[in-house]
């Protein structure tokens, strides 16, 4: 692992507990509850892919949380530098993280090769 992807990889754990906090200090029920499962940024460090939980938030919800997230992202890019000391903070984009869901089908998948397996042995 080379010295750049050291500081990328300390940087998006760093966001991992930072962003949740400045979320945390906001007035919006709905905002406070998301969760931050992963941040991955890009090679220089100058953007941050935010990924959100699922949970159990309806289609019209996850929009909402987006839109706001967007508007939102100045205030967290500020809290990010405030909190850390840096000059400046990754431009953040945010969206919900589908990994879960995609594990649970594939998980199904392999369980039904399984039993389709098993049963055509026990012929």
């Amino acid at each position: 692992m080379t010295h750049e992807e050291i500081k990328r990889h300390r940087v998006e754990s760093t966001l991992r507990e930072i962003i949740p906090e400045a979320l945390g200090s906001l007035d919006d029920p709905l905002i406070q509850n998301v969760v931050v499962t992963d941040v991955v940024c890009s090679r220089g460090r100058s953007n941050a892919r935010v990924f959100l939980d699922l949970g159990v938030y309806t289609k019209e919800e996850r929009k909402e949380i987006i839109q706001k997230l967007y508007k939102l992202s100045g205030y967290i890019q500020t809290h990010c530098k405030q909190t850390e000391g840096w000059f400046k903070a990754p431009i953040m984009t945010f969206e919900f993280d589908s990994q879960p869901e995609y594990i649970s089908k594939m998980e199904g998948l392999f369980k039904q090769m399984r039993e389709a397996m098993g049963d055509s042995d026990e012929k």
